[in-house]
């Protein structure tokens, strides 16, 4: 696309004005952060792959009926979406211990939760995310309660879906976050998954080893991020068996 005007860039997408009303170009970097952006890198070929995850994670939820703000991939690193007004959280679906949870509560990671837990972060990278209840959001008016009911419907309808799928590939959902965005038609407003659904935003653990294969890989440096990446690309099948693992293979 030629000229494009940029709308915001963040940690690890830019997004564009779309080519028609109500929508964006989102592009995926291969910037790598951790610990609020206290530890970052460039990696060849993340942006590639988090593109071709997310587009089979949205894909798949809008094929359920589950919606998103994911319209089609446009090429390697660039989605068309329909524009949102994001929510200012972050849902997080736990369904083992791991991360701040364990360190919280002194749980030991990898242990089974009873149930999905729902977390919500309040989005601001000033603040670090800083974990938030549903007093805070009501008070705040960050969403009504009917939007908190949808939230939560959809984030473990979203949980369902990829366990399933991840399950079927040898890999264990422990968790993952997603954002909620509205879209107005007319009068009215429905919530839709929105942003991006990637091994930067999951914690996905193979089930028989215990093998990281997201973004911890890079927090606590234990090898290939790309390679990681590639691995789920290729269990997935978007990845040809004939890939390497050593970065993505370009296939439209």
């Amino acid at each position: 696309m030629a000229r494009r005007t940029k709308i915001y860039e963040g940690k690890a997408k830019i997004l564009y004005e779309g080519p028609e009303p109500g929508t964006i170009v989102q592009y995926f970097k291969d910037d790598a952060t951790a610990f609020n952006a206290e530890k970052k890198d460039v990696i060849d070929g993340k942006g590639v792959l988090n593109n071709r995850l997310s587009e089979f994670f949205m894909t798949g939820l809008n094929n359920i009926g589950v919606p998103t703000h994911f319209l089609r991939r446009l090429n390697m690193r660039e989605q068309l979406c329909r524009s949102c007004e994001i929510i200012p959280l972050e849902v997080i679906v736990r369904n083992y211990a791991a991360g701040s949870l364990s360190k919280r509560l002194g749980i030991e990671e990898g242990t089974p939760l009873p149930r999905p837990i729902v977390e919500y972060c309040y989005k601001d990278d000033k603040l670090g995310d800083p974990l938030v209840t549903e007093e805070h959001i009501a008070a705040f008016g960050w969403a009504s309660q009917q939007d908190m009911d949808d939230i939560v419907s959809l984030a473990l309808r979203v949980n369902d879906f990829m366990s399933g799928v991840m399950m079927a590939v040898g890999i264990r959902l422990v968790d993952f976050k997603i954002e909620i965005g509205r879209v107005y038609e007319g009068d009215f407003q429905r919530l839709v998954v929105a942003d991006e659904i990637s091994p930067d935003s999951c914690r996905l653990w193979d089930i028989k080893t215990g093998q990281k294969l997201d973004k911890d890989v890079f927090r606590r440096d234990l090898g290939s991020l790309t390679d990681a990446y590639a691995e789920v690309a290729r269990r997935l099948g978007i990845m040809p068996e004939s890939g390497n693992g050593t970065g993505p293979v370009a296939v439209n």
